[in-house]
C-alpha cells in the first residue's frame, strides 16, 4: 500500500501577502466611468508581490482577508504613471510597413534602439509624419477600484518560479 501523501491545502493563509495567489473580483473606474471589470470574466488571479497588477492596488490589499471588500483610490505615480510630455515620437510614414494601416488610436509594438519592445499609440498624423505617443493610455489618471477577495491560495512551483499565476494548469 503507498504512503499517503499529505496535501498541503495551508488554511494559515488568512490574508493577502506576498507569494500567495490571490484571486479578486473588481471594477476600475476612471473619471466616473467603468473601464475595466471582472464581471463576465470570473475573477482576475495574480500572485501578490511579483508586480503582476497596479503596485497602488496590490499595497493597498495587503492584509485583506476573503470575502473583505474595499474601494482603492491609485494615483498615477502608484498606477500607470505620470503622463509624460516627453514620450512622442515622431516618425515618417516610410518607416512603416505599407501594408499597415495607419490611424489615429491604432496601439503597436515598437521596437527601440536597445532591442526592447514598447508599446504606442498613433496620436497624429500630418503630412508624412506619424506621431506615437508611448505613454500608456491610463498615464496620469487617477484609478478607483472596488475590490473584493474571493480566495487565497499557495502556489505551485512554477508559479512561484514564473512569478505569475498558471490558471487552469495553463502557461500564459
Amino acid at each position: 500500500m503507498g504512503e499517503l501523501q499529505e496535501r498541503n491545502f495551508d488554511m494559515s493563509i488568512e490574508s493577502v501577502q506576498d507569494g500567495v495567489v490571490v484571486s479578486i473580483e473588481y471594477t476600475l473606474h476612471v473619471d466616473g466611468e467603468l473601464l475595466d471589470s471582472s464581471d463576465g470574466q470570473g475573477p482576475l488571479q495574480f500572485l501578490a508581490g511579483y508586480g503582476n497588477i497596479v503596485p497602488g492596488l496590490e499595497n493597498e490589499m495587503m492584509g485583506m482577508k476573503v470575502g473583505e471588500s474595499k474601494k482603492v483610490v491609485v494615483q498615477p505615480v502608484d498606477g500607470y504613471g505620470e503622463f509624460d510630455e516627453e514620450a512622442f515620437m515622431q516618425v515618417p510614414k516610410d518607416q512603416f510597413p505599407k501594408e499597415m494601416p495607419l490611424e489615429v488610436g491604432t496601439e503597436l509594438t515598437v521596437r527601440d534602439s536597445e532591442d526592447n519592445m514598447q508599446m504606442a499609440r498613433i496620436d497624429g498624423i500630418e503630412g508624412d509624419t506619424v506621431t506615437l505617443n508611448f505613454n500608456h493610455p491610463l498615464a496620469g489618471d487617477e484609478l478607483h477600484f472596488y475590490v473584493k477577495v474571493i480566495s487565497l491560495r499557495e502556489p505551485n512551483e512554477e508559479e512561484l518560479a514564473h512569478g505569475h499565476v498558471h490558471e487552469d494548469g495553463h502557461h500564459h
